[in-house]
């Protein structure tokens, strides 16, 4: 069963939010993070596991963590929620075909019918928007829209003065399975970038994205639609950043430099 009420308290909210700010206050409270299948860990989707690791616990988590917990919320409180399955674009090599391997959020509530989407680390809306191709919208400065590219709806904003793409989906809704597949590979696969390298990140209330991650050095980013900030970070740092910045407390690092969990 889902604890609506300890979720909320978890996002600051009460009572019954929109969608808006539920989504809002998500993205604000959870961090995106893979600290699980970056040590070996394999991700569970269970509900119930969902909600011990992000509420009880005060986790973070990727992708199909995030929205399946948003799901439950959003379904608790009246809402029909679909699930669909996106190949990201952003730094994709030409010619490269990514696995349809990030999960976002069709969402019929308040008489509309949007895309949600708490899941994509540093650059996911901080807003639901209205599903399918259509205007741009500005959420705290920063600046997305859906465009139509053949079958697909791709998901764009705008860095450094251009649109660029962030990833591409069909309107066709998947199962729970093939959610459980993907998250399979994407926790356990060799190659996956979740399991070779480090990323947390987290968007403030005004919109400030925050990040740690060593995936092209180790930096802590710090960037508004103006400005971008890297810090470079010592390893030794890490567990220190990961608390403070993220509310990820309890990890250290081994003798080997690798992330554990406190006393483990």
């Amino acid at each position: 069963m889902f604890e609506l009420d300890a979720y909320l308290a978890r996002i600051g909210l009460s009572g019954r939010p929109g969608v808006r700010e539920l989504h809002r206050a998500h993205t604000a409270a959870i961090p995106f993070e893979n600290l699980d299948p970056q040590r070996g860990v394999v991700v569970s989707l269970a509900l119930e596991d969902l909600q011990r690791k992000l509420v009880e616990q005060r986790r973070g988590g990727y992708c199909f963590e995030q929205n399946l917990l948003l799901k439950a919320a959003l379904e608790a409180l009246g809402a029909e929620v679909e699930l669909l399955l996106a190949r990201v674009r952003l730094r994709s090599a030409p010619g490269v075909t990514r696995p349809r391997s990030h999960l976002l959020l069709r969402v019929r509530a308040e008489g509309a019918v949007w895309h949600a989407d708490v899941g994509f680390g540093l650059g996911t809306l901080l807003e639901p928007l209205p599903f399918g191709p259509g205007e741009a919208h500005e959420q705290s400065g920063w600046r997305f829209r859906v465009i139509a590219d053949g079958p697909e709806h791709v998901l764009q904003t705008v860095q450094d003065g251009e649109w660029i793409d962030l990833y591409g989906f069909p309107e066709q809704a998947v199962p729970l399975i093939d959610v459980e597949t993907i998250n399979w590979w994407t926790c356990t696969h060799p190659r996956s970038p979740f399991v070779t390298g480090l990323i947390a990140s987290v968007n403030d209330r005004d919109g400030t994205r925050v990040s740690l991650s060593d995936w092209s050095g180790l930096m802590l980013s710090e960037c508004t639609p103006a400005a971008r900030v890297d810090t470079p970070v010592e390893r030794e740092l890490v567990p220190a950043l990961l608390a403070e910045r993220f509310g990820l407390g309890g990890f250290a690092l081994d003798a080997g430099g690798r992330l554990v969990l406190s006393g483990a």
